[in-house]
C-alpha cells in the first residue's frame, strides 16, 4: 500500500510572518530606545576601534582579495577599507565582538545584539553612497539607530525563552536571524521576501558552541557574530535577486528546525516584539569580560582595596568563595589550564584573580605577558563558585534580571571578610545615570587610540548629539572614522 507524502506547500510558519510583519510596520515611538540606541552604537564602534590594537584580530580584516576597493562600498571604520557589504559587514562583526566588550543580554539564552550592527552599518552604508553615486537621498543615521533597536528586538525576545545553548547551538544564531530580518528591511525586499530571508537563515547549519567552552574555547568565539551577520546580508541579497524561501523550515516535520535542531520543542515567547530590549541592554563599561563576571569583577576589585587596607597579600588568601547563579557556573566556572586570550576570558577565576592581584581589569591582562604570572594560576586553585538559586531566580525575573555574585576571601590564619556582594552591573538599566558618563568617557578612550584629536573630537561631538546625529547621511557619519 502507498503511503504518499503530501506536497502541498504550507502555509508560512508564524515566527517568520510575525518578524516581518514587524520590521515592515512597527513604529518606534519610544525616545528612550533611540537614546539607548545612540549610546550602544558609540559603545560598540569604539570597542571595534580598540580590537585593532590586537593583531589577532587585524589579520582578518580586509577583502578576501587583498587589494579590492569596491567603488561605492562600504567603508569599515578605523581602517582605509572599503568593501563590498557582505565582507564589510564580517569586518566590522569581527571587530566590535573581538575583545568582548560590547553590549550583552541575558535571558534563557545569552548573547550581544549589538553583534548586528556589523550587517546593518554595512548595508546603510553601501546603499546611501550607491544612492548618492545615483542621485538619490542616502540613508539617514536614525535609519541605523532604528535598525539597531529592531535588531535588538529580535534577537533579545527570541531569547527570552528560548535556550539554543542547551541543544549546544551557539548565540549566533540569532544575530542572523536579527540582521537578516533588518537588512532585508533596508534594502527594500516585500513582506513575503523577508518571510523567505528569515527562513533561509534558520534553514542554514548554525554554528554549534564548541568554541566558547572547555576544552575548545578558541577565537571563533571572537569572529562568529561577524561570520553570522555577514551570512545574514549575503542571505538577504539572494532573496533580492528571486532566490526562494521555505515556508514551514521550523515546523516541517522530520526536516524542520525544531525536530531537527530543538528537540521537537516549538518557540515560546514571553512578549511581542516592541522596543523593550534595547531599553534594557546590559552595557559592558569598565571590565572587558563576560558579562556572568562582570558584578564579580567589581567585587573583586573592591576587595583589592580592602586587601591593602587591612595589610593582606594574596599570599594571605586560602580560599576566595563565589555565590553566584547557575548560568555562571555552566559557562565559565573552569579549572585547569588556560590555553589562550579567548580561554581566559570566559574563565571566573581568572577574571577574579587579576583584579585582587593587579587592581584592574583590561583586554591586554588576558594576553600572554599577563598571563604566564605564576600569581594568578595560584590563586585561580584557591577561587571556588556555588550556586545560589534566589541568584538564579533574580537573574530570570523580568523586573529585576539581575546579575549577582557575591566574593567571601577567608585567610589562611582562619580569619574572614564580610561578602561583598553586588547584584546589578554598572552597564544594567538600573545604573544608567551611573554608568552613561563612564561610557562616554570609554568611548572617548577609544577615539583616541586612532585618531588625531580634532577628528576625535568631531566625532564625539556629533556622536553625543542626538538630534544632529539622527540627521547626519550615513556615508557623512562613517566617513568621520576613515584614517
Amino acid at each position: 500500500m502507498s503511503t504518499h507524502i503530501s506536497n502541498i506547500r504550507p502555509e508560512s510558519d508564524r515566527v517568520f510572518v510575525d518578524i516581518a510583519d514587524y520590521v515592515l510596520d512597527y513604529n518606534i515611538d519610544s525616545g528612550l530606545a533611540f537614546e539607548t540606541a545612540r549610546n550602544c552604537l558609540i559603545d560598540t564602534l569604539g570597542c571595534g576601534l580598540e580590537a585593532l590594537d590586537y593583531p589577532a584580530c587585524t589579520k582578518l580584516l580586509g577583502p578576501i582579495v587583498p587589494g579590492t576597493v569596491v567603488p561605492h562600498g562600504a567603508k569599515v571604520p578605523g581602517t582605509q577599507f572599503q568593501l563590498d557589504p557582505i565582507q564589510a559587514a564580517f569586518n566590522i562583526g569581527a571587530m566590535i565582538r573581538w575583545l568582548d566588550f560590547n553590549d550583552t543580554w541575558l535571558a534563557a539564552e545569552w548573547g550581544h545584539p549589538s553583534d548586528n550592527l556589523g550587517g546593518i552599518l554595512a548595508v546603510a552604508d553601501w546603499i546611501s553612497r550607491n544612492n548618492v553615486a545615483k542621485g538619490k537621498k542616502p540613508l539617514l543615521m536614525k535609519d541605523v539607530l532604528r535598525a539597531m533597536i529592531k535588531a535588538h528586538e529580535i534577537q533579545g525576545v527570541l531569547a527570552l525563552d528560548n535556550s539554543f545553548n542547551r541543544v549546544g547551538l551557539d548565540h549566533v544564531i540569532l544575530v542572523k536571524v536579527a540582521s537578516t530580518a533588518v537588512v532585508a528591511q533596508m534594502l527594500g525586499l516585500t513582506r513575503d521576501e523577508i518571510i523567505d530571508a528569515v527562513s533561509l537563515a534558520f534553514v542554514d547549519g548554525q554554528a554549534l558552541r564548541t568554541y566558547r567552552h572547555a576544552p575548545n574555547t578558541g577565537s571563533r568565539k571572537s569572529w562568529a557574530a561577524g561570520d553570522a551577520t555577514s551570512r545574514a546580508v549575503r542571505l538577504a541579497l539572494m532573496v533580492q535577486k528571486g532566490e526562494m524561501g521555505y515556508p514551514s523550515a521550523l515546523t516541517a516535520k522530520t526536516w524542520g528546525f525544531y525536530d531537527v535542531s530543538f528537540k521537537g520543542q516549538a518557540f515560546s515567547f514571553q512578549r511581542p516584539y516592541g522596543h523593550y530590549v534595547m531599553e534594557h541592554i546590559l552595557f559592558k563599561i569598565s571590565y572587558p569580560a563576560e558579562f556572568h563576571s562582570q558584578t564579580a569583577v567589581e567585587a573583586a576589585m573592591r576587595l583589592h582595596f580592602d586587601l591593602k587596607a587591612r595589610g593582606k597579600t594574596i599570599d594571605d588568601i586560602a580560599r576566595v568563595s563565589i555565590r553566584t547563579h547557575e548560568a555562571c557556573v555552566r559557562i565559565i566556572d573552569k579549572k585547569g589550564p588556560l590555553n589562550n586570550p579567548a580561554d581566559r576570558d570566559h574563565c571566573i577565576q581568572y577574571m577574579v584573580a587579576v583584579p585582587l592581584i593587579f587592581g584592574r581589569l583590561t583586554a591586554a591582562d588576558y594576553e600572554d605577558d599577563v598571563a604566564f604570572d605564576p600569581r594568578i594560576d595560584v590563586l585561580r586553585d584557591r577561587i571556588v563558585c556555588h550556586e545560589d538559586p534566589a541568584f538564579t531566580a533574580d537573574y530570570h525575573d523580568p523586573k529585576k534580571r539581575s546579575i549577582a555574585n557575591g566574593l567571601t576571601v577567608e585567610f589562611t590564619d582562619g580569619t574572614t571578610m564580610d561578602e561583598i556582594v553586588v547584584e546589578y552591573p554598572i552597564g544594567h538599566k538600573r545604573r544608567r545615570e551611573e554608568g552613561i558618563p563612564l561610557l562616554e568617557a570609554k568611548f572617548r578612550t577609544n577615539l583616541a587610540r586612532r585618531f588625531p584629536k580634532k577628528q576625535q573630537d568631531a566625532i564625539y561631538a556629533l556622536s553625543l548629539d542626538q538630534t544632529r546625529l539622527e540627521n547626519t547621511p550615513v556615508h557623512e557619519y562613517v566617513d568621520l572614522y576613515v584614517i
